[in-house]
């Protein structure tokens, strides 16, 4: 049984997906984008380096436009703790009953209890906070009224 250059480009797109979809690196699926184009290209009759060229050039423009469409939005590079691209966490609402005198509290999230601490300059009061932060097993807190939904 022979298989297509273009069957092998199909089952590198579906790879690319699955391991997207595993990963949720959304960069994955811009290959896939690539891979896709040199399938449609060996379909169309293209030889082998006319493929290749074209799944390249549509992966790198795809990875390109996303990149550029990520960064006009002002999408966050800041560190891996705070950035809700990573971290689903960030931006989460937790209720504090009280904080101790440390500056900590413990605080019921996802099920179970959590320690958490303030962001530096966030008043210690209790109520509604969300997570700005993770640190290892710690949340980081400001208070609800003061991030901007």
């Amino acid at each position: 049984m022979d298989v297509s250059a273009a069957t092998g480009w199909w089952v590198a797109a579906g790879i690319a997906i699955a391991a997207e979809l595993g990963t949720g690196t959304f960069y994955l699926l811009m290959i896939a984008f690539g891979l896709a184009a040199a399938a449609i290209a060996a379909h169309l009759g293209l030889a082998l380096p006319a493929q290749m060229v074209a799944g390249a050039i549509v992966g790198a423009g795809a990875t390109a436009a996303w990149w550029a469409y990520r960064r006009r939005l002002g999408a966050s590079d800041g560190p891996s703790q705070q950035n809700r691209d990573v971290n689903l966490d960030i931006g989460e609402r937790v209720h504090v009953a009280g904080w101790s005198a440390d500056g900590t509290a413990q605080v019921r999230y996802r099920g179970s209890g959590w320690t958490a601490r303030l962001a530096p300059g966030a008043p210690a009061a209790p109520g509604e906070h969300v997570v700005s932060a993770v640190e290892g097993n710690w949340l980081v807190l400001l208070p609800a009224s003061s991030v901007h939904s």
